[in-house]
């Protein structure tokens, strides 16, 4: 097989066994398709995640490869998972934290509290972009003031996106692949 010019990890969040209706899903089999390697772990026990368990995940598939551009994508219980790896993220070339949930939902739930819990967002020297969608009730202030200002992010609003997840009509996302291919790219709406 040929060298990829990019290897894409995607992370998924809380309670998701990687269903084939879900953008990840969709975004792993099209870019596979188009010759790029793909990591796409079943991250362990997503419906009662142990945070040490899910770093470990991270370490473990989030190699960065001998060649080519490495680019992560976590959408909603991995942006925190993402936040609180600090030194053990690995380098990327570009990262997507897709809808987080805020601090306060998360810290309400039993099950994922851990992952807010010392949550440290005066982080300096955090290079992503955010991609949020307004009435997310994982995030009802607005991924935007918990996680974009406070972090300096560049962002990308997706009107009436929710959680951009399968409840939200998000299987297919076609900006999202272009984003994959091309960084300059805005990410809309499906």
């Amino acid at each position: 097989m040929s060298d990829p010019s990019k290897t894409f990890l995607i992370l998924h969040g809380y309670q998701n066994r990687r269903p084939p209706e879900h953008w990840q899903h969709w975004l792993a089999r099209q870019l596979r398709a188009r010759g790029h390697d793909v990591r796409y772990p079943q991250l362990p026990a997503p419906e009662a995640p142990v945070l040490g368990d899910w770093l470990d995940a991270l370490d473990e598939h989030g190699t960065r490869p001998a060649r080519g551009e490495f680019v992560v994508l976590a959408h909603s219980l991995s942006v925190l998972l993402w936040l609180r790896a600090g030194a053990r993220r690995p380098a990327a070339d570009r990262v997507l934290l897709v809808a987080p949930p805020s601090p306060p939902v998360t810290a309400g739930i039993p099950e994922i509290a851990a992952f807010a819990d010392g949550l440290d967002l005066a982080e300096t020297g955090l290079d992503a972009r955010l991609v949020h969608g307004d009435g997310d009730p994982y995030c009802p202030d607005g991924a935007d003031l918990h996680y974009g200002l406070p972090l300096g992010l560049d962002m990308d609003l997706v009107p009436g996106g929710k959680h951009l997840n399968p409840d939200s009509g998000y299987g297919e996302w076609p900006s999202l692949l272009e984003w994959c291919e091309d960084p300059s790219v805005r990410i809309e709406g499906r």
